[in-house]
């Protein structure tokens, strides 16, 4: 995927100066975020055109943002499909600031990308290393059975571009929020007819509002999960469903009230209304294909999305019915912290799914506002994680677990603080196994 960065300005001239392109992944959301033009998002990679006379400056500025820099490449690298320059897949593994990154994979329109394999390293511990293979079955050419598996699904990247979006349309926009609840959150179904918006579960498509922004330029795309399957809501492959809640906070100088751009364009659809759409991204948070996986699933708020598109694939019947090549029979759980029992988004779905699959699919709700944790304070998902941390290990162990975390950045804390004490019991050292986990294309995080 490729964005124009906050440099696009400086680096639009380039007569007399290179042009180069760094990926960086990381930027966490913070009031000096707010006023770039990066997309942030944890899990994701931004890519920023650099004049060569701003890339120190960039960089500083880049770490300041708490973003790492992945990978550095001169624009002229970059390869040209239908006459634009495009980005490739992001490297695996951090290169040096100076380093200059190797050739991209051609990643056009309508080309679809594939999803790498983890590395497979060891660790030693008592636990068993969370890179071993899930099978040592060979395929014809050598591959274990689970990469084959992998190499087989082709996940669509950036079908459209910021340049060139998609225009759908609303199709309907539905309150999540039950009476008492705090905040608005919405379920919005856009109809995606006489497109090529192709998606997987797990992965975001961009919004991109109408209007310009203070500096009178028009306004960058968003990310949103999406909230649906690869069929959509209806199953007729021509919709995407987005989870949003309007950003509302207050102004930390002023004290007045700010409302989110685009969230607050998006929660105010009307049925009919034309948005301009690009995506999909991300390959971070997808599913594997193995149907006796183990999903560990770990969400705050509009969180809950991923893990919607999750469950219903994995277990709504018409969806099963479509789906023949994936029938799941493993175990999920679902750990879903929001603040009042009004704001349990898609309560009902979830809680048809605990009853028709009690042994396949466990729920669990983190009430902060209802719920008091051991010790009499506020019920938040790291309390659950620890109340529930020996069950969890013993999942997170079995190398045929995936674990996606989804919510508000700083829920990472409170869940690896749990683990940690559960897994040094062992002998374990919980930082490192989950570098491990990370490296096996087990530990799955998106959070902004």
């Amino acid at each position: 995927m490729y964005y124009k960065g906050a440099v696009e300005g400086a680096a639009n001239t380039e007569s007399g100066s290179r042009i180069f392109v760094y990926e960086v992944v990381g930027l966490r959301q913070n009031e000096e975020t707010e006023q770039t033009n990066y997309q942030i998002r944890n899990s994701g990679s931004v890519f920023i055109r650099v004049p060569y006379n701003r890339m120190n400056q960039e960089m500083r500025r880049i770490t300041r943002l708490g973003g790492r820099i992945v990978s550095i490449q001169p624009l002229g690298r970059l390869q040209q499909v239908n006459g634009k320059a495009i980005s490739g897949v992001a490297n695996s593994s951090a290169a040096s600031p100076t380093a200059v990154a190797k050739e991209p994979a051609q990643e056009g329109n309508g080309n679809a990308t594939l999803v790498n394999p983890g590395n497979k390293t060891e660790v030693k511990g008592l636990a068993e290393s969370p890179t071993e293979p899930q099978s040592k079955k060979k395929d014809p050419k050598g591959n274990t059975m689970t990469q084959a598996k992998a190499k087989a699904q082709e996940v669509p990247v950036n079908l459209y571009r910021p340049n060139a979006p998609f225009i759908g349309k609303c199709i309907s926009n539905e309150p999540l929020v039950k009476e008492g609840g705090i905040g608005i959150v919405q379920h919005i179904k856009f109809d995606l007819t006489g497109g090529n918006l192709r998606y997987v579960e797990g992965q975001s498509i961009g919004i991109i509002p109408p209007g310009v922004d203070k500096n009178g330029k028009p306004e960058k795309l968003r990310l949103y999960s999406i909230a649906s399957t690869r069929h959509g809501d209806d199953l007729d492959d021509k919709t995407v469903s987005l989870c949003v809640r309007q950003l509302e906070y207050k102004h930390p100088e002023t004290g007045e009230t700010v409302y989110g751009v685009c969230s607050t364009y998006l929660c105010h659809l009307q049925p009919g209304d034309e948005v301009k759409i690009t995506g999909p991204v991300g390959k971070e948070m997808l599913l594997p294909p193995e149907e006796d996986a183990n999903i560990i699933m770990m969400a705050t708020g509009t969180g809950i999305a991923p893990m919607r598109a999750y469950l219903l694939r994995m277990f709504k019947e018409e969806e099963r019915a479509i789906n023949p090549d994936y029938q799941f029979r493993g175990f999920a759980w679902l750990i879903f912290g929001i603040p009042t029992t009004p704001n349990i988004l898609y309560k009902e779905e979830l809680e048809e799914i605990q009853a028709k699959y009690p042994d396949n699919f466990r729920l669990t709700y983190a009430i902060s506002r209802e719920q008091k944790n051991p010790q009499g304070g506020r019920m938040y998902i790291q309390d659950r994680v620890a109340e529930h941390a020996e069950e969890l290990w013993n999942l997170i162990k079995n190398e045929k677990t995936h674990t996606y975390i989804c919510g508000l950045r700083g829920m990472e804390d409170g869940i690896d603080a749990a683990l940690s004490a559960v897994a040094t019991k062992e002998g374990v050292n919980w930082s490192e196994y989950q570098k491990e986990l990370k490296k096996a294309g087990r530990w799955h995080v998106e959070t902004y």
